[in-house]
């Protein structure tokens, strides 16, 4: 397996797991915990020893979005709003990039969020309102947004729209990592079977 696209599908799997959080408690209220603490701390580990490292140091970390890419590789349409976001913040991720600015105070705000998840937890409500607001005060600020689908009673609670700006982040996060591996959207349609083939592999990973 080429460590090249083992890492890019790594990075992928990091969006996809990240979007299918969005799409899961926005239309459930629900997230599922290993999943979303993966997602959360993704943001929060800002000098990581390699890819593996941003979720956790374990492939098993990130099941949810293998295989979540999985079914998107194959073309089923179980998770259309999670791909949705997931184009989303790929574009999102480039405006970013050509932002300066706004990715010094992105910097400097997850240095406190992490130093803030030191003393609760990463997934403390607090921490997450934190990561939430950033979103609002940076992303949220580009003409580009992502319309969010889901149950209008989830969608409307500030717990449940803090934690799908805190989502949609750490998908950001993961996108800017893809790129930085050397992902682009064209291996998407072109190299579709490589990627799927090295989802399949890391699925058969075994946990330590």
């Amino acid at each position: 397996m080429s460590k090249n696209y083992k890492e890019i599908t790594l990075a992928l799997a990091g969006i996809a797991q990240a979007t299918r959080l969005v799409e899961q408690v926005a239309k459930t209220g629900y997230v599922d915990p290993d999943a979303y603490k993966c997602a959360i701390e993704s943001l929060l580990d800002l000098n990581p020893a390699s890819t593996l490292a941003v979720y956790g140091g374990d492939v098993q970390n990130l099941r949810l979005g293998l295989e979540t890419l999985r079914d998107m590789l194959k073309g089923q349409h179980k998770h259309q709003d999670a791909l949705r976001y997931g184009f989303g913040a790929m574009h999102l991720q480039k405006s970013l990039g050509k932002n300066k600015n706004m990715l010094n105070i992105l910097g400097n705000r997850l240095t406190q969020a992490a130093q803030q998840a030191e003393h609760f937890s990463s997934t403390h409500e607090n921490v997450i309102a934190n990561l939430g607001g950033l979103y609002t005060d940076t992303i949220s600020t580009f003409r580009f947004r992502i319309q969010v689908m889901g149950e209008q009673t989830y969608l409307s609670q500030p717990r449940i729209a803090h934690q799908i700006r805190a989502l949609l982040l750490a998908a950001i996060r993961s996108t800017m990592l893809w790129r930085q591996l050397g992902g682009n959207r064209w291996q998407l349609l072109l190299q579709r079977k490589i990627i799927a083939n090295t989802v399949d592999e890391l699925l058969r990973t075994k946990t330590h």
